[in-house]
């Protein structure tokens, strides 16, 4: 079989199975390591469904319905979106069209980022002073989102809902999230110099990440529609949220297993989350522990890395 035969048969078993490991695609096609390495990099190149699930496969994202015969429209450029009305920002939003009109199933990346103690705040600032410290801090928290590939599903008040892995799926969105929350806590402090000046006052955060499957999709009545994600992972980032100290980043176990090895963490031991039926092990992101490859990253975990390619994280879940 040609190239691109066995492209297209690949494709085929990845939009019924959901996953295949490397072994089961050396095996069924009797590839090499070089061809192999060159079948990945035009899958996850010219494919948006398909992405690297760690060093072990492949996943598709897509929509069981969604023809794999068809290139993913990967080089087109996103939506146009803006922050809702702050003025001065290069920050994103939620695109006013919604880039997918199905729900679709995939894993995804979700970080709550909420202020501390906004009630006592609002008792000490005039509601025009309020507004303009809460619109300065999604801008200021907008823009980093926005440099790391985030998408902000909601503004819940003085909170942010924030998808990495929709409406684009990257295969290393658990660490761009947790870099995203790190960016954030930076910039505002920058904002909090500016605000103790201005106001005489400083803004806190609050920042949960956990990392699951949810399905996407538009929610709402006519008129007015956002893509949400359905699931018990925006709920559990929400309780993470919930659970770490003003200033500070909270991981689930699900997201910790993405990012081992890229930042230092601090393990906070066994917590029950409402809602949730286990008891979910957190952890604390201290900082990120410089530029380090993923063969770096692999070889400490004691991991033999693929041949010609580094390992990926994986960014999305079975179908099917």
């Amino acid at each position: 079989m040609d190239f691109y035969t066995v492209l297209d048969q690949v494709l085929t078993l990845l939009r019924q199975r959901g996953r295949v490991s490397y072994r089961a695609l050396k095996r069924q096609f009797q590839l090499d390591d070089e061809t192999l390495a060159d079948l990945i990099a035009e899958l996850l190149y010219a494919y948006r469904p398909v992405v690297e699930e760690e060093e072990y496969g492949l996943v598709w994202c897509g929509d069981v319905s969604t023809d794999p015969e068809d290139p993913s429209p990967a080089l087109q450029p996103e939506p146009p979106s803006a922050i809702q009305d702050t003025p001065n920002t290069r920050s994103a939003s939620p695109p006013t069209t919604p880039p997918h009109p199905e729900a679709e199933r995939r894993q995804l990346t979700v970080l709550f980022c909420d202020l501390v103690d906004s009630t006592a705040l609002a008792g000490q600032l005039d509601p025009e002073d309020l507004r303009e410290a809460v619109r300065a801090y999604q801008a200021t928290c907008a823009e980093v989102i926005q440099q790391l590939g985030g998408y902000i599903a909601q503004y819940l008040g003085d909170g942010l809902l924030i998808y990495f892995g929709y409406p684009q799926a990257h295969e290393d969105d658990a660490q761009r999230a947790v870099r995203a929350s790190l960016g954030m806590l930076n910039a505002m402090q920058a904002l909090n110099t500016r605000l103790e000046q201005d106001k005489g006052i400083r803004l806190a955060v609050r920042l949960g990440i956990h990392t699951g499957l949810v399905v996407v999709g538009a929610m709402g009545g006519v008129g007015r529609q956002e893509q949400l994600a359905l699931g018990e992972t925006p709920n559990i980032a929400a309780r993470l949220q919930g659970l770490a100290e003003p200033d500070t980043v909270v991981i689930s176990e699900a997201t910790h297993k993405l990012v081992t090895g890229f930042f230092d963490t601090r393990n906070l031991g066994e917590y029950a989350v409402k809602g949730h039926t286990e008891l979910e092990r957190v952890y604390e992101v201290l900082r990120t522990r410089g530029r380090r490859t993923r063969l770096e990253v692999a070889a400490e975990r004691g991991l033999t890395p693929r041949v010609g390619r580094e390992a990926g994280l994986g960014t999305c879940g079975r179908h099917g």
